[in-house]
């Protein structure tokens, strides 16, 4: 686990626990770090405005402000196996490692219990294929460039292998018939163009601002289309 990582447990283990409090020497054992690594990370936590704070004596650690957090979020066994689902199918697509974040973080604040009666319902789920997928490093490029909306430059391989280099504005991303797409638009061809994920065989993302292009300027959708704020 990163530390950022680490960083996002440690609060939510403390919000979770409440009033009981968890000890440095309890955290470190539960992450697998030292205690003075705990308490750089407590540290870290404070400075970022957390609400935590040491409680001393006989059955003291640290503690949460409860008037200064939010409850913890509860998630049910079948929202769970539904967002294990969604990993299992977009595997390899867009933003996939980000569902992944997701559907950890949603276990990490599970009970055992509850953690167990998820996984029995996962058993009963099974996929079987998914879409065809590129190169994942090349697609977290494009992820990237699609939301800081900087240019980003594809090594890009058409129907008959022939490979050439080109720099887009990135404008939105789309699954249709059963491939994703990046699309964009291409400076080279001085037009958006729609890019196949499963032919991109390198992408950089640049330091450069992409220019504003608004989705409608890619044109009306099918029918059967949506943007996933309209599902």
């Amino acid at each position: 686990m990163n530390r950022t990582d680490r960083l996002y447990a440690i609060r939510e283990e403390l919000r979770r626990v409440g009033q009981a409090g968890r000890t440095a020497e309890r955290l470190a054992a539960n992450f697998e770090v030292s205690v003075r690594t705990i308490k750089r990370d407590i540290s870290v936590l404070q400075h970022a405005g957390f609400p935590v704070w040491a409680r001393p004596g006989p059955g003291g650690g640290y503690v949460v402000d409860p008037d200064s957090t939010l409850p913890p979020v509860n998630f049910t066994e079948a929202e769970v196996a539904g967002l294990a689902a969604a990993v299992a199918v977009h595997g390899g697509q867009p933003f996939a490692a980000q569902l992944r974040g997701v559907l950890n973080k949603a276990l990490g604040v599970m009970d055992h219990g509850s953690r167990q009666r998820a996984s029995s319902l996962t058993d009963r789920i099974w996929v079987d294929g998914r879409p065809e997928s590129g190169s994942a490093k090349a697609a977290g490029s494009i992820e990237r460039a699609l939301s800081e909306m900087r240019i980003v430059t594809l090594d890009y391989a058409d129907r008959d292998g022939i490979r050439t280099t080109r720099r887009v504005d990135p404008i939105m991303m789309a699954l249709t018939q059963g491939r994703w797409y990046f699309v964009g638009h291409c400076r080279r061809a001085e037009e958006i163009r729609w890019f196949r994920l499963d032919r991109v065989v390198g992408a950089r993302l640049t330091s450069e601002r992409a220019s504003f292009i608004p989705v409608h300027a890619v044109g009306a959708p099918p029918s059967t289309a949506a943007s996933l704020t309209d599902r």
